[in-house]
């Protein structure tokens, strides 16, 4: 029998978990509970936990730091952040530390299950192909050049910028339409096809560290925030032909 997919939830809330635990349970999830740091490290050495909806605010402990520690024990760790609505900062760093997505607290039950979804269809599934511009086989822009063969990017300096596989591909979605003003949800069917879920952050999340790791963040020098429109890469793009 195939085992189903075991997400643990890490509250100091009593209630809270409880009602998460209960109400996954009946989205067809197998669900374990945590109350602390301490109970959720000793739940994921003893459980084979496949994602983790944690509360940045905990007992014995910061979430971020946890979510990190994490990350560092187990890569492929799915984590769901639980935040403060107003509490930006945390929000930002716990993307940057690796988390898969976050939620404002107070939210809907449902919205989380649809986000617990999303994170897993991420990770488990190959991107469809995509339609648009033929891709170059490779790119300079700011300094940077960007190989679409071997999917690598050289900074100014000749080192190599580490990017996920995410990164790249959404880094070549704007390199092949340079100063093209992109909605969320054209990045998102770029990125996905027509399985994109409404509720799918995989734009929020990789942008955020895409922006992170060109020394973009805060700056927007590279990517562009157009109000109520989406994304824009505003340096000169030169492509070269395969």
């Amino acid at each position: 029998m195939e085992r189903r997919t075991r997400v643990l939830v890490v509250d100091d809330d009593l209630e809270i978990r409880r009602l998460l635990g209960k109400y996954l349970e009946g989205q067809g999830f197998q669900t374990v509970l945590a109350g602390s740091r301490r109970e959720c490290e000793q739940r994921v050495g003893d459980a084979e936990v496949d994602l983790v909806v944690l509360d940045v605010m905990l007992p014995d402990g910061s979430g971020l730091d946890l979510c990190r520690d994490l990350k560092d024990r187990r890569p492929d760790l799915a984590i769901i952040l639980l935040t403060a609505l107003k509490e930006d900062v945390d929000r930002i760093i716990g993307l940057e530390l690796g988390a898969d997505d976050y939620l404002g607290k107070p939210f809907n039950p449902r919205e989380l299950a649809a986000r617990i979804r999303a994170v897993l269809r991420r990770g488990g599934g190959d991107r469809p192909a995509e339609a648009g511009p033929v891709p170059a086989a490779s790119y300079r822009f700011d300094g940077f050049s960007a190989d679409a063969v071997a999917r690598r990017v050289t900074k100014p300096d000749g080192g190599e910028l580490d990017l996920t596989g995410a990164e790249f591909d959404l880094l070549q979605i704007f390199l092949d339409r340079p100063g093209r003003v992109l909605s969320r949800d054209v990045l998102l069917d770029l990125l996905h096809g027509r399985t994109a879920d409404p509720f799918d952050r995989t734009i929020d999340v990789t942008m955020s560290r895409l922006r992170r790791k060109f020394g973009d963040s805060g700056v927007f020098r590279l990517f562009k925030t157009v109000r109520n429109g989406g994304y824009q890469f505003a340096a000169r793009v030169e492509r070269i032909a395969p």
